[in-house]
């Protein structure tokens, strides 16, 4: 918080002030900057095993599967198909997957 009416650096909490640099890179093999979603993924797990949490990877897989099936259909325009291909999964898989996780999909 602020002590007055004009807000420094150094009042931001440090999650905001802490440089992004490390969850960006360039990629190696395309030299197209990307997301370090490893670190992100990384840090994540960290802090939940800290926490004390255990069977991590049973949250991790169904919200990693989540984001890349919404990826898939935004980029295929809710075409299931040609999802599941960009996924390299059958269109069985991909539909099974997203009755699992309760994902809304178009034909």
């Amino acid at each position: 918080m602020a002590s007055g009416r004009d807000v420094a650096i150094e009042d931001l909490p440090i999650e905001l002030t802490q440089s992004n640099k490390s969850l960006v890179s360039v990629g190696a093999d395309d030299g197209v900057a990307s997301n370090n979603w490893q670190e992100g993924l990384r840090l994540w797990a960290q802090e939940k095993l800290a926490a004390g949490e255990k069977a991590i990877l049973d949250q991790a897989t169904p919200m990693f599967e989540r984001v890349m099936i919404e990826v898939g259909l935004e980029h295929s325009h809710g075409r299931k198909r040609d999802a599941a291909e960009l996924l390299g999964w059958g269109r069985n898989t991909l539909t099974r997957k997203m009755t699992e996780l309760k994902i809304d999909g178009e034909d």
